[in-house]
């Protein structure tokens, strides 16, 4: 008698990669919080020893986010990315060669509520990404607030994330000998704001900071857009004068961090939660777009290549929607 053991491990690797994001969600949202009261509290045990040494490395290590982070392959290998991966299920496309000889700087669209895409294919090899793109290394920017949380910093620095500050960006890209991706989620915070299902809005039409950037470090533009990314949760009803989107944005304006009041599923159920719906998620990255070096560009050039940066997004958008169900009639929405 044959015995079929297969469907019997199936609800098991549910369950593994249903808690792979229930970790990741609920990490990210309170483990700031976790870390800040773990390093206060242990300077009034007999381990209190352990924080003032972690205080002394923290302040000798304090310029690191800065200067590349850094990264520990053994967490970016982690099985448990791989779980995460196969839960939604999130995959990564690849249209052209990138050289690496070459830095580059990506635009990462959209910011959905919390850049799940982003995060799995540069922050970790759950997608292949050096398998993809080899002699390539990635780093993606992340808030500054977020590394001057103790504990927290060296565990984002493991993944590959560093400090979203212009010495920072600067750092990657002068690497003389190339083989840098810089990725920026152009939209930040505030664009998170606008993700629900089916939304194409991004906020775009006047971040121009990264393209002056790549400008003056003569770095390749590269454009990515993460089909699904905006998805994975739905978001209370906040349209622009309501009483709660100045809310959302007054906080994003005092914290730098935007509040979006997000909902899914449930861990148990799927009628209501905070674990993103199980939708699929594709990121596709675009064909590099060349910049000529110029130290001081002037508003001109710099609004030149960022309308050749939006027609190329576009393009790539256009050219790939069908395939993740978009209907035709959608296009992109710059604000």
């Amino acid at each position: 008698m044959k015995i079929e053991f297969a469907p019997l491990f199936v609800p098991l690797q549910r369950r593994l990669q249903t808690a792979s994001v229930v970790q990741w969600v609920f990490s990210f949202l309170g483990l700031a919080q976790c870390c800040t009261a773990a390093f206060i509290a242990l300077f009034f045990t007999r381990f209190w020893l352990v924080s003032a040494l972690y205080a002394a490395w923290w302040f000798i290590d304090r310029e690191k986010p800065s200067k590349g982070g850094r990264r520990i392959h053994a967490i970016r290998n982690s099985v448990v990315w791989r779980y995460m991966r196969d839960y939604f299920p999130i995959t990564l496309v690849k249209t052209a060669e990138l050289d690496p000889r070459q830095n580059y700087l990506v635009g990462f669209h959209p910011h959905g509520i919390l850049a799940a895409g982003a995060f799995l294919n540069f922050c970790t090899e759950a997608s292949g990404f050096s398998t993809l793109f080899p002699g390539i290394t990635p780093h993606l920017m992340m808030l500054s607030l977020w590394f001057r949380v103790p504990f927290l910093r060296d565990c984002l620095m493991s993944a590959g994330l560093v400090s979203s500050d212009k010495e920072s960006a600067s750092y990657v890209l002068q690497k003389l000998e190339g083989g840098n991706m810089l990725a920026i989620v152009v939209g930040g915070a505030q664009e998170a704001l606008d993700a629900r299902p089916g939304s194409c809005t991004l906020l775009l039409k006047n971040r121009k900071g990264f393209v002056r950037l790549a400008i003056e470090h003569g770095t390749p533009l590269v454009p990515i857009f993460s089909f699904g990314e905006n998805d994975l949760f739905d978001q209370v009803r906040n349209p622009k004068g309501s009483w709660l989107r100045q809310l959302q944005h007054r906080l994003q304006q005092i914290m730098g961090i935007s509040l979006p009041i997000f909902y899914a599923r449930g861990i148990f159920q799927y009628s209501f939660g905070l674990v993103p719906y199980r939708r699929p998620i594709c990121t596709v990255v675009g064909k590099p777009i060349p910049v000529q070096r110029k130290h001081r560009p002037s508003e001109e050039e710099v609004d030149q290549v960022h309308q050749k940066y939006l027609n190329e997004l576009c393009k790539l958008f256009e050219e790939h929607k069908a395939k993740y169900n978009i209907p035709e009639d959608r296009h992109l929405e710059f604000i």
